[in-house]
């Protein structure tokens, strides 16, 4: 007969504690909650990278937004930007765009000339 130790004991209150909040069995049986602590995991490895995606179809959309009222479209936009030598994120340029609509629009207007100057 094999004698499981301190190891394994360890690691068994190790993904109990993990599994706090859960409901049922998921948070008291060992069986139970290894199963769902480590697919909690995988969620969560998975879902920080979503995380970076969605954020900034989110910042895409705002500055879309802001800028289609200025007749211009999200793509003419990032392209005068880099043509103007405005190195602005789209995190900034969406927070901007919803927080200073005055500041923006000084933006868009520079970039605006930068589109119409010959490449």
């Amino acid at each position: 007969m094999r004698v499981k130790g301190p190891s394994s004991r360890k690691f068994k209150k190790k993904v109990l504690k993990l599994a706090k909040g859960f409901r049922g069995q998921r948070k008291n049986v060992y069986r139970r909650a290894k199963e769902y602590v480590f697919r909690a995991l995988q969620y969560s490895y998975r879902d920080r990278r979503q995380r970076k995606r969605l954020f900034r179809r989110l910042w895409i959309a705002r500055i879309n937004a802001a800028v289609r009222p200025h007749g211009l479209s999200y793509s003419k936009f990032i392209n005068g930007l880099n043509r103007a030598g405005i190195n602005l994120n789209r995190k900034v340029l969406a927070d901007m765009a919803v927080r200073d609509p005055e500041g923006f629009a000084q933006i868009v207007k520079r970039v605006k000339e930068a589109l119409l100057q010959p490449a």
